[in-house]
Parts: C-alpha cells; structure tokens; sequence
C-alpha cells in the first residue's frame, strides 16, 4: 500500500533562498517543483521581509536613570537655568555629553517648590527692572485674511514700548536690525527677555549679547496670541 504523506510546505528561509538562485540560472526552464507564479511571489515576499529588517531604525540609547534623575534635580535646584546651561554643566563638569532638546525631555514640567521660584523671579525682576527689556511678536489677521507680524519690545521697568515694527516675512535678520535700531549700548539695559522661538537663533542670541545684553529665556507652553484688525 502506497504511504501517503503530506507535502512539507517550504518555509521563508528556503523561499527566498530559491529566490536568490533564480538570478543566476533560467529558472524557468529548470523549475519542475513549483509555478513560475510561485515563485516570483516567493522573491516578492522575501523582499518585503528584507526591506522590513533593513528599515527597522537602529535608535538611540537610553539615557541612564542617574542622569536623569540629575538632570531633574538640577533643573529644581536652578530654576534660571535652561536646557542649553544644564546640558553645558553636564558636559563641562562631569564629561556627560546630551543634547540640549533631550535634557527638555527630562525637566519637570512643573517647579518642585513654585512659590520659592516665583519669589526669586519677582525679586530678580523688581532689583533689574530698569535694566530689562523684553520682546515678542504677535500675529494681527486683517480684513483680507493677510498675516502681518508685529515685533515689540518693550521696557520693563516703564512699560513703556521701547520699538516696534511690522512685516510679512519675520526673519532672524530683521529681528536683529530691529534691535540694533533702539538699543546702542549706551542705554542701562542688560537684560533681554524673549521667548523659544526659533526666529532666535543662536547666531541672533550672540549677536544680542554682543550688544550687551544678557538672554533670558521664558518657559514653554506660552500660549499664542492673534488679533483682528481691519486693512
């Protein structure tokens, strides 16, 4: 009596070995197993999964748990301090190289003891008042749905509007000419004040402090505003 035996169906390994082979021979008039159809979906398949494996994103390394928990604390610690700083203590102190965006990833959203921070901002602020001056651009929308932005700076300690002007096309260029149109050096300012944008490039941020001005970063999150004139 004849055994019967199932088939063994051929497994990825084999499929996309026999698709390898076919480059190197006329498979077609050799193959006797198996369709050309077959075949060609096998070589199709294997090279889905070879695609798949060579994308696959090699990724960075953790950082380790230590240093997070150090960036934390000195961010508590520091409540002036801001990504760049924190990361150039890192490196210069303890040789701990980490970019500026991943030390963000790991400072507390929130200040461990906000009412100390606040008490330390307030009393900075009232001591400097007359030395800073701070600066921001908004967004007027006109009639015409035309977006106009409008670059203000601004004294601190008078509230008084220091500059400002408009235009269509905000550029760290600009932003630095119009700095370089109200502050001359021979003023009492020392400190500036600006937000994250990226407008303030760190070409524009030495360029102010070649101008005497120390940079002061405000926190993230600061909501946008944008205003309805007519044109």
């Amino acid at each position: 009596m004849e055994r019967k035996t199932k088939p063994h169906r051929a497994t990825d390994a084999v499929r996309f070995t026999l698709a390898q082979l076919s480059r190197f021979f006329e498979w077609r008039d050799a193959l006797t197993v198996v369709k050309p159809d077959t075949l060609i979906r096998w070589h199709r398949k294997g090279f889905r999964l070879f695609w798949k494996w060579k994308s696959q994103p090699a990724g960075r390394p953790r950082v380790p748990v230590e240093v997070r928990k150090l960036i934390a604390e000195m961010a508590e610690n520091n409540p002036t301090w801001g990504e760049e700083r924190i990361a150039d203590e890192l490196l210069l102190k303890i040789g701990i190289q980490i970019s500026p965006r991943t030390v963000r990833r790991y400072m507390p959203t929130e200040p461990k003891h906000p009412g100390m921070t606040s008490q330390r901002w307030m009393t900075f602020v009232r001591n400097h008042a007359k030395a800073i001056i701070a600066c921001d651009f908004f967004i007027v929308v006109t009639a015409t749905f035309r977006l106009v932005y409008v670059f203000v700076i601004m004294e601190i300690g008078t509230r008084r509007i220091l500059h400002f002007n408009t235009t269509c096309h905000p550029t760290a260029e600009w932003t630095l000419q119009q700095f370089r149109e109200c502050v001359t050096g021979e003023e009492p300012y020392k400190f500036i004040i600006h937000d994250r944008d990226s407008i303030y490039s760190k070409e524009l941020d030495s360029s102010l402090r070649s101008l005497g001005l120390r940079v002061l970063r405000t926190p993230t999150g600061r909501p946008k505003r944008m205003l309805f004139v007519n044109a």
